[in-house]
């Protein structure tokens, strides 16, 4: 049994397919069988259910899964804590959506600037997906919005921020000097799919002042709620960091009066896994970055 034995097997396992395992580990998927094979020969029984379209995980499998990854866990981290010389390495970051394509690209350029031999991964995805990387240790580090629903990882607030009403132009609300949250209320709101958080921060916003938002639209990127609101769909909540990029005049942006909408802002990461100078570094990076000032 080697590691390339145990790395393609969890990536079956993950993938409950052949062919689409052998696509991500660029290799034949007769490769992919053949190595699938002697492992099985080894062990002396199966570790995978062949179905007609995909794989399942036989008792077998489900222990040697659990084996596998903490050999492998153990190996990455043995080898990263020799090699940890706090200059070189590789951080590999994930983000949320409506935070990676705003706050990130000047924070990675600054520490790229300070740490030029530093290599920087990046993953966008949703708050779940990240979650899952972070616990399997496919990431070092998930910046996202709290809370976090997620057992054994550990977190870190960075800040607080603003969600502000963005209108199209012509809408009756832009000439009121004071805009509360029951103002907004007779209109339909355009939001992101169920899959983001910003959409559960919203509405639970909302319920908490007594009012449910009527969701006319949704769609899965911030940049498309924007733009149906430049076509009067609707209004929406947009995040200060997403206002500051925003160069659009077909737009309109308003804070509301009295208690305003917000979110915090994260950086978890997995306790269990070695975590190096560079790690520490790039954490200690986001707490001087913050907030202000725009990353566009």
């Amino acid at each position: 049994m080697d590691l390339d034995q145990l790395r393609y097997f969890l990536r079956v396992a993950e993938r409950q397919n052949f062919t689409r395992a052998a696509e991500d580990l660029s290799i034949s998927q007769s490769a992919l069988s053949r190595s699938i094979q002697k492992l099985e020969e080894e062990l002396g029984q199966p570790v995978f259910e062949r179905k007609t379209r995909s794989v399942g995980l036989t008792d077998a499998g489900t222990l040697l899964q659990a084996r596998a990854q903490q050999v492998l866990t153990i190996l990455e981290d043995t080898k990263a804590e020799i090699t940890d010389d706090g200059q070189s390495g590789r951080v590999r970051v994930g983000a949320i959506p409506t935070i990676a394509p705003y706050f990130l690209p000047g924070v990675l350029r600054q520490f790229s600037q300070a740490f030029p031999k530093a290599t920087l991964i990046v993953q966008e995805h949703t708050t779940d997906a990240l979650l899952k990387s972070c616990t399997q240790g496919e990431i070092d580090l998930a910046i996202l919005a709290l809370p976090v629903p997620a057992r054994y990882l550990e977190f870190e607030e960075l800040f607080e921020e603003e969600l502000l009403l963005v209108l199209p132009p012509d809408h009756p609300l832009v000439e009121k000097e004071k805009i509360r949250i029951k103002d907004v209320e007779a209109f339909p709101f355009v939001l992101l799919d169920e899959a983001h958080c910003l959409s559960d921060t919203i509405v639970s916003f909302c319920r908490q002042r007594s009012f449910q938002p009527v969701a006319v639209e949704r769609t899965s990127q911030l940049a498309m709620v924007q733009e149906l609101v430049s076509l009067s769909h609707g209004v929406s909540l947009i995040p200060a960091m997403a206002r500051e990029c925003d160069q659009s005049d077909r737009r309109v942006y308003r804070s509301f009066s009295g208690q305003k909408p917000t979110r915090t802002v994260a950086v978890v990461w997995n306790p269990y896994r070695f975590q190096s100078r560079l790690i520490h570094a790039f954490r200690d990076h986001l707490r001087r970055s913050k907030g202000g000032g725009s990353h566009c």
